[in-house]
């Protein structure tokens, strides 16, 4: 196989003193660093020296817990969180190649808000900005903000998840994500590239012709734009979401540039990136690309043993055996560069790593797995674009209002819910 063709993708899943729940007591943890800014660009930078494509930064609008549908009592895990976007915003000066993508919490922020923040952080980082969008009906996240009524998801819906109802409830929560994405897009593209013109001889510091009102209307909310933020350096921003089954996966497919998965084989692999092709031709996608990274919890160390004698001393601090969404790999670097470069088969385009423990893991990520892909050529050696879209292979979109026709400034077509769905 030529070089170019199998080289993958790298990010890291940056979750406070890393995925496994006893990760705060190691010996090398931070736990008094977790909300200082030093702690989480020493984080980014060392992905960075590893060349890592990005780093996705865990997010939510309610206290961590172990039960995935309400709150615990817990006291011996790690409970609290920075915004990401702020850390982001934060990492991106002292950054220099390494995407930025926070994660947002679409159901209960607004659109509007979102936009500007992430093209903040694309202007902050040059071109290295992100956002991974992702749904909460949880009741006790739906309680701090009472603005609406939501039907949160409950013991009895996971327990009857193939229903008619519950898969009608689940494809109206990602139809909002997916409409909520569109709202994005329309207000990064609500100034046109030279709508700033800054001609201090003719006072003219906008060309108004060149702003636009998306005119956005759904049934989740309205957005007349235009943005107040001039279009972001990489046009377009990426969008990311994870996805577990088939109602997420159109999401990926109509409305991501990167989706995260989880198989726990390379056949399932396979049958999970043939799902998204065909939900992307479906949504009239298939020509765009729609990157897959598989996500995996990795726990690294010089031999298989030493890494399961690790894991086997975390689960006996927290409790429990540790489980994950996502296949947990224990095991050597090389091993988990034979595991990468197997299911690359599959069609993934690559991989997003999250790290059992802080800093281990991800040292073992960046300083061995790293090394080991770029001697078997699968990885580069040094960054080769200074955007993440470039990183990413993805041109620089076109913007979707240059080329309508205006009768006055601001104006566009309404955008209805149907026209993403």
């Amino acid at each position: 196989m030529p070089e170019s063709q199998n080289r993958i993708h790298l990010a890291v899943a940056l979750d406070g003193a890393g995925w496994h729940p006893a990760a705060w007591r190691e010996p090398d943890a931070r736990p008094l660093d977790l909300f200082t800014p030093a702690y989480w660009v020493e984080q980014v930078q060392q992905a960075e020296r590893g060349l890592i494509d990005f780093v996705t930064i865990e997010d939510s609008l309610r206290l961590q817990s172990d039960d995935p549908l309400e709150p615990d009592a817990r006291t011996d895990r790690v409970r609290g969180r920075l915004d990401a976007t702020l850390i982001a915003a934060r990492v991106a000066p002292v950054t220099s190649h390494i995407g930025l993508v926070p994660t947002a919490i679409v159901t209960h922020t607004e659109p509007f808000h979102l936009s500007k923040a992430i093209a903040t952080i694309d202007y902050a980082s040059t071109g290295r900005a992100g956002v991974r969008v992702q749904t909460d009906t949880r009741a006790d996240t739906n309680a701090h903000f009472g603005r609406r009524e939501i039907q949160p998801l409950r013991r009895e819906d996971v327990a009857a998840i193939a229903s008619p109802e519950v898969q009608q409830r689940l494809r109206d929560s990602f139809d909002e994500a997916a409409a909520y994405v569109e709202v994005l897009r329309r207000l990064w593209d609500s100034w046109e590239d030279d709508a700033e013109i800054r001609d201090v001889a003719t006072g003219r510091f906008i060309d108004r012709d060149k702003l636009h009102y998306i005119d956005f209307e759904s049934r989740w909310f309205s957005v007349k734009g235009p943005s107040i933020t001039p279009r972001p350096p990489q046009g377009q921003p990426i969008v990311a979401a994870l996805g577990h089954a088939t109602v997420p996966y159109q999401l990926i497919a109509r409305s991501t540039d990167v989706g995260f998965v989880t198989p726990h084989d390379a056949a399932q692999a396979t049958a999970i990136v043939a799902e998204i092709r065909a939900e992307q031709e479906a949504a009239g996608r298939a020509n765009d690309t729609v990157h897959v990274f598989a996500d995996l919890v990795v726990f690294l160390d010089d031999t298989r043993e030493q890494a399961a004698s690790r894991r086997q001393r975390l689960d006996e601090r927290a409790g429990a055996d540790y489980t994950s969404d996502a296949l947990v790999f224990t095991g050597t670097p090389s091993e988990l560069a034979d595991l990468l470069l197997d299911w690359q088969a599959a069609g993934l385009s690559g991989y997003r790593l999250r790290p059992g423990t802080v800093p281990h893991d991800l040292a073992r990520i960046t300083n061995a797995l790293v090394p080991e892909l770029q001697r078997r050529g699968a990885f580069r050696t040094s960054y080769e674009a200074s955007t993440l879209r470039g990183l990413l292979g993805l041109p620089r979109p076109s913007n979707h209002y240059r080329d309508h026709d205006h009768d006055h400034p601001a104006t566009t077509t309404t955008t209805t819910a149907a026209d993403v769905a």
